[in-house]
C-alpha cells in the first residue's frame, strides 16, 4: 500500500516537473518577444468581481477593468471563456479573436490555469444569465510557473493546507471567510474597549525575565549585550506597571510565545488580549467578558445563539457563575470547604486515584485544581464562570477577603475549554514578593513553568497600584468558537509546522 502511494507521488512529481518546464518555456518565449509579465509594475483595475456581480444593473454594458487568477478556461476555436478569481469573487469573461485580434488571441490561448491576467471589456449576461465581461483587451500580469493542484481533488490534506496556506486560499476560497471573520472580531474588540476609554499600548516581546503566567518560555540571546532573553509568555506585568504609572485603563492585543506542546488548541505562538482597569475587580471583568463575546457573536454571526462542533450554545449575557469548590461538589460530591489541611486533601486525591505530579503540588489548593481538572472542566458546555481559585495556582491574584486560601480569580469555560482568565489583581508588594519566592522555589525544584522573581515589578508595586481588575482572552480560541473551527490551525494563517525534512 505504502509502495503504491510512493509510486504515485513519484509519477505526480514527474508530471509536475514536466508541466513546470513547459511553463518556463512559455515564459522564455514571452521574454524573447519583450513581453515579460514580471516587468509590469502596475495595473489600473477599476472594479472587483464582487462589485460587478452584486450591482449588475449599474454595470450592464459599461466598460470595466478587472484582474485576477485564471481558475478555469474553455477554448472553443475563435472564441473562448475563462473564469478569473480575485480577492473576493469569481467572474467569467468571454474572449474572442474578433475583439482581441489574431496575435493577442493566440497569446491568450497559451495562458495557463493559475496565471494572473487583467481584462478590459464591457459587462453583460450570457444566454444562461451568467454575469460576464466581454473582453476587449487581455494582458498577462504574472506567469504561474507551478501548476495548481488538480481542480477536482484540490488541496484536501490538512497538513499540506496549513503548510501552503497560499495555495489553500486559492483552491479553497471559502477559507478566506474564516480570516475575514477573525479580522472583524479583532476590530469589534478594539471598538468595545476604545468606547470604554481603554488605551491600546505596546509592551516588549523580548524580556530579561519570564513572568506574568505559568508557562515555559522560549529563550534567545542578545549578542550586543551578551544576554539571555525570553520571548514574552504574557503581557501582564508590563501592563500593570502602566496602571502604577497612572493610566486607568490599558490593553494590548498581540502575540504570546510559549515553548510547550502543540495540539488542536495550542500553537507555540498565539494571539491574546490582556486588559486592566483601575478601581475595578474580577466581577467587573466577568461583565466585560460577557460583553466582548456576545457583541463579537452579534457582529459576525448576527446572533448570540450559535453552534460549535455540533453543540448548541447560548452566549446571551447572564452566564452561570459558580465557585471552583462548589463546581467540584456539584460534579462529584466532594466538598473542599470541609477539607482544611494539605494532608486531608492529598489523602483524598490518592483515594480517588488522582495523581499528584510532584511533592511541590501536595497542597490543598493544588489538589482542588486537580479535582477540577478531573471532574468538572469537561462538563462545562454552556458559558460558565468558575471563580475563587486557590492561592497556590494564582500567584498574581488578590486573596479573597472571605477566605485567604482563595483568590479573586475566574476562568471562563465553554464546551469544556478555557477561553479567558481574570483576577482582582494583587497589589500588595509584600504578598507578591512572597508568592514570587514560592514560584522561584518551584522553579528551582524543576518546574519550568513557574514564574521568575521580578524585583522591578515588586518595586513598581511599592510605589502603589490601585485596586485593579485584569482580564486575558485567547483570541484564537474565540475565533475558533465563532467560526466553528475544530483546530487552532484553522484560524491561524501560518501555524507552526514541523519541517518536512525532519519528519
Amino acid at each position: 500500500m505504502q509502495e503504491n502511494k510512493n509510486n504515485n507521488q513519484e509519477v505526480e512529481e514527474l508530471d509536475i516537473n514536466h508541466l513546470m518546464q513547459i511553463r518556463r518555456e512559455k515564459l522564455a518565449e514571452l521574454q524573447k518577444e519583450n513581453k515579460d509579465p514580471f516587468e509590469i509594475t502596475k495595473f489600473n483595475r477599476t472594479n472587483t468581481a464582487g462589485e460587478i456581480k452584486s450591482n449588475y444593473e449599474n454595470f450592464e454594458e459599461k466598460d470595466v477593468t478587472i484582474a485576477g487568477r485564471i481558475i478555469a478556461k474553455r477554448i472553443m476555436g475563435k472564441a473562448s471563456f475563462c473564469t478569473i478569481q480575485d480577492s473576493n469573487e469569481k467572474i467569467q469573461s468571454y474572449v474572442s479573436i474578433n475583439d482581441l485580434g489574431e496575435e493577442s488571441y493566440k497569446q491568450f490561448k497559451t495562458f495557463d490555469i493559475g496565471d494572473i491576467i487583467g481584462i478590459t471589456g464591457f459587462v453583460f449576461k450570457t444566454k444562461t444569465e451568467e454575469i460576464s465581461v466581454h473582453a476587449k483587451e487581455v494582458i498577462l500580469l504574472s506567469k504561474s510557473l507551478r501548476p495548481l493542484p488538480e481542480k477536482f481533488h484540490g488541496l484536501k490534506d490538512p497538513d499540506l493546507r496549513y503548510r501552503q496556506r497560499y495555495v489553500d486560499l486559492i483552491i479553497n476560497p471559502e477559507v478566506k471567510k474564516t480570516f475575514e471573520i477573525r479580522s472583524k472580531i479583532i476590530s469589534e474588540i478594539r471598538s468595545i474597549l476604545d468606547e470604554k476609554g481603554y488605551l491600546e499600548v505596546e509592551t516588549p516581546i523580548l524580556n530579561t525575565i519570564s513572568g506574568g503566567a505559568t508557562a515555559k518560555p522560549f529563550i534567545t540571546h542578545h549578542n550586543a549585550l551578551d544576554l539571555s532573553m525570553y520571548l514574552r509568555i504574557a503581557t501582564e506585568l508590563n501592563l500593570k506597571r502602566l496602571i502604577v504609572g497612572g493610566y486607568d485603563k490599558v490593553y494590548e492585543m498581540g502575540r504570546i510565545f510559549r515553548n510547550e506542546g502543540m495540539d488542536i488548541r495550542h500553537n507555540p505562538e498565539f494571539t491574546s488580549i490582556e486588559l486592566y482597569s483601575a478601581y475595578e475587580d474580577y466581577q467587573d471583568m466577568m461583565n466585560i467578558t460577557e460583553e466582548i463575546f456576545t457583541k463579537c457573536a452579534k457582529k459576525v454571526l448576527g446572533t448570540t445563539k450559535i453552534t460549535y462542533q455540533g453543540q448548541d450554545l447560548d452566549l446571551t449575557p447572564g452566564w452561570k457563575r459558580i465557585t471552583m469548590i462548589d463546581s467540584i461538589k456539584e460534579a462529584c460530591g466532594v466538598d473542599f470547604n470541609k477539607i482544611n489541611t494539605d494532608e486531608e486533601a492529598v489523602k483524598l486525591a490518592k483515594e480517588r486515584g488522582i495523581e499528584i505530579p510532584d511533592a511541590t503540588k501536595e497542597t490543598r489548593g493544588d489538589v482542588i485544581a486537580l479535582f477540577f481538572d478531573e471532574y468538572v472542566e469537561k462538563t462545562l458546555i454552556q458559558p460558565t464562570f468558575i471563580y475563587d481559585y486557590p492561592v497556590e495556582i494564582s500567584p498574581l491574584a488578590k486573596k479573597s477577603p472571605k477566605d485567604k486560601r482563595l483568590t479573586e480569580r475566574f476562568e471562563v469555560f465553554i464546551c469544556g475549554r478555557e477561553y479567558g482568565n481574570a483576577f482582582s489583581e494583587l497589589n500588595d508588594p509584600i504578598d507578591q514578593y512572597e508568592r514570587f519566592k514560592k514560584q522561584v522555589e518551584a522553579r528551582n525544584a524543576g518546574d519550568e513553568e513557574a514564574s521568575m522573581m521580578d524585583e522591578d515589578f515588586i518595586q513598581a508595586l511599592e510605589y502603589g497600584m490601585p485596586p485593579t481588575g485584569g482580564l486575558g482572552i485567547g483570541i484564537d480560541r474565540l475565533v475558533m468558537l465563532l467560526t466553528d473551527s475544530a483546530s487552532i490551525r484553522d484560524v491561524l494563517l501560518f501555524p507552526t509546522m514541523k519541517p518536512l525534512n525532519n519528519v
